[in-house]
C-alpha cells in the first residue's frame, strides 16, 4: 500500500465512508433524518443489516431531537455506552449522562437480588429521576434485562415518567432480540431499536451521536 494513501485528513475519512455506505446501502425509504441514524450505525458497525432491521416508531427521531435541545437526562445501561457518547455536543444544551452500574446502592441490591446490575440499575434511576422534570432518554446497547425490566416497570406503573426516547440495542443470544421484539409492541411511543441479534453499547452510542448531529441551529433549550 502507498504509505501516503492512508494519510487522512479525519474529516475525509468520515466524508469518504459515508460517501461510501449512500453507494453500498442500495435502495431504501429511509426519510433523511432517520438516514441519518441508521447511516451512523451502519459507519460505526460496518454492517448493511441496520439499513434492513433497524426499527424507528413514528415521532421518535422529533422526540429525541427535542429532548436533547431541553437538557434531557440519558441513563445508559453500561460505561461503554455512556464514553461512547459525545458529550460536547450535548452539553451547550445542559443534557447530562449517566451509568449507575457501579453506583453502591446497585452493586448491592444486585448482590442480593441475584439481578444483572443493569436491571438494577434501571429501578435506582427511576427513583433518582423522579419528580426531575427534566427529558428522559434511555440508551440501552448491552443488557436485555434492563430494557426489559424498564419496559415492565412503565406498563405497570402509569404515574412513572414517560421516557422522551429509549434506544433498545442491546446485543446478544439470550432475550437480545426478544427484549427489541417487545419494546416495539411496548406501547412506548418513542424508540430506535433493531429486530436482530446484533447492536452494542457502541451502536447505541453512536444513536445519539446522531440524534445531537439533528439538533437545529438556535438557542439550547428552545424548540427543536
Amino acid at each position: 500500500m502507498d504509505p501516503e494513501a492512508w494519510k487522512i485528513a479525519p474529516q475525509e475519512i468520515e466524508r469518504r465512508s459515508f460517501e461510501i455506505i449512500d453507494q453500498e446501502a442500495g435502495p431504501h425509504d429511509w426519510a433523511p433524518d432517520a438516514w441519518t441514524v441508521v447511516r451512523r450505525l451502519v459507519h460505526t458497525s460496518a454492517d448493511f443489516d441496520y439499513v434492513r432491521d433497524t426499527v424507528i416508531s413514528e415521532g421518535a427521531i422529533a422526540s429525541g431531537v427535542a429532548a436533547l435541545r431541553s437538557g434531557a437526562l440519558l441513563f445508559t445501561d453500561t460505561k461503554m455506552a455512556l464514553n461512547g457518547i459525545n458529550k460536547g455536543n450535548l452539553a451547550p444544551y445542559g443534557c447530562e449522562a449517566r451509568c449507575l452500574v457501579d453506583d453502591p446502592r446497585v452493586v448491592a441490591s444486585a448482590k442480593e437480588g441475584g439481578h444483572t446490575r443493569s436491571q438494577v440499575a434501571v429501578d435506582v434511576a427511576l427513583n433518582d429521576s423522579a419528580g426531575g422534570g427534566r427529558p428522559l432518554i434511555w440508551v440501552f446497547g448491552n443488557a436485555p434485562t434492563a430494557l426489559l425490566r424498564l419496559i415492565e416497570r412503565l406498563k405497570g406503573e402509569p404515574g412513572l415518567a414517560r421516557p422522551s426516547l429509549v434506544v433498545g440495542l442491546p446485543v446478544g443470544f439470550v432475550n437480545a432480540y426478544e427484549s427489541k421484539k417487545e419494546l416495539t409492541v411496548s406501547g412506548l411511543p418513542y424508540f430506535i431499536t433493531n429486530l436482530s441479534r446484533k447492536g452494542g453499547s457502541n451502536v447505541a452510542a453512536a444513536t445519539i451521536n446522531a440524534l445531537a448531529k439533528l439538533i437545529a441551529p438556535g438557542p439550547p433549550g428552545g424548540p427543536a
